[in-house]
């Protein structure tokens, strides 16, 4: 039966070929949306494993976080930022999952989730996720709930207004460009907890310090932060 299914399977890719979203090339039986060898040359930051790393050293001073990290460094010709780029921009949904399960997976051998409570991601505006359909830190905070088994809650953040497009903006122009544009929806529900935010890719931290203020206003409540990647642009 196997045999007949992998027939039929590569009878299948030979007519709509199955491509790597990281490097465009086909992809071998039994590889999903992103080959081998993509999957082994993504340059892991190793962040997880140490407190004092430059993700964390972002918002030294800033705001209040417990533990930050990164999975990968988003470089110009990065196959990470290759693939966050079919992620946000063409649609390739299935990769938020994948890599959330991917960075997931890295995150629960080294015991970064044994002390979370919950996990949430930052939020689009209204407007842009009608335009693109959903919200790509939704997509990849699923893939680490999967591993992970924490509970996900994506309503608890709401950017209140829309913004500019962050890319080429100063820090502190960042900064502005997000200030008190998030709310919290149910404050006293997360007491106690401890929170880990999730997003695409972290260049200053501005963002996710404006997520972060906003969740500390709530009793008792810590806060992680983790990325998909960090750019050294």
């Amino acid at each position: 039966m196997n045999y007949l299914y992998d027939l039929w399977d590569d009878f299948i890719s030979l007519l709509f070929p199955r491509i790597c979203h990281g490097c465009g090339n086909p992809l071998m039986r039994n590889e999903y949306l992103i080959c081998t060898e993509c999957y082994i040359q993504i340059p892991r930051t190793g962040y997880h494993l140490k407190n004092d790393n430059p993700v964390a050293r972002l918002f030294w001073g800033r705001c209040l976080i417990d533990k930050a990290a990164a999975f990968s460094f988003y470089t110009r010709d990065s196959r990470i930022r290759r693939l966050i780029h079919q992620l946000k921009y063409k649609g390739v949904k299935e990769l938020g999952p994948e890599l959330g399960r991917i960075y997931g997976n890295n995150l629960k051998s080294a015991g970064f989730f044994d002390d979370i409570d919950l996990i949430v991601p930052v939020p689009l505006h209204l407007s842009k996720k009608r335009q693109r359909g959903y919200n790509q830190s939704d997509l990849i905070s699923e893939g680490l709930s999967e591993v992970s088994g924490l509970p996900l809650n994506k309503e608890l953040l709401v950017r209140k207004t829309g913004t500019k497009t962050q890319t080429k903006k100063s820090r502190y122009d960042r900064w502005t460009n997000v200030e008190d544009i998030f709310t919290v929806t149910d404050s006293a529900g997360i007491s106690g907890s401890h929170i880990l935010l999730v997003d695409d890719v972290i260049t200053t931290g501005s963002t996710l310090e404006a997520c972060a203020n906003e969740l500390l206003k709530s009793e008792n409540v810590r806060v992680s932060v983790v990325a998909l990647a960090f750019s050294v642009l």
